[in-house]
């Protein structure tokens, strides 16, 4: 099985997270993926979308503040 890169060519790396800008990866990340194995592609795939949620949230206001009834 060949899974592929998720590199969108939005190479960036965001100074405040360490992650790409346009995949969420880490410098380690990217340059370990030719090389890793599926199951080691398939966790890196876990950790971006955990990281992208996250950023969708933040980006939608919701930091995770505490809210009082």
């Amino acid at each position: 099985m060949s899974i592929p890169s998720p590199c969108i060519n939005v190479c960036r790396m965001n100074e405040a997270s360490g992650y790409c800008e346009g995949c969420y990866r880490s410098i380690p990340e990217i340059t370990e993926w030719s090389r890793a194995s599926d199951a080691r592609k398939q966790a890196i795939l876990g950790e971006v979308a955990s990281r992208r949620a996250a950023a969708d949230l933040f980006e939608l206001g919701l930091r995770g503040e505490c809210v009082r009834d």
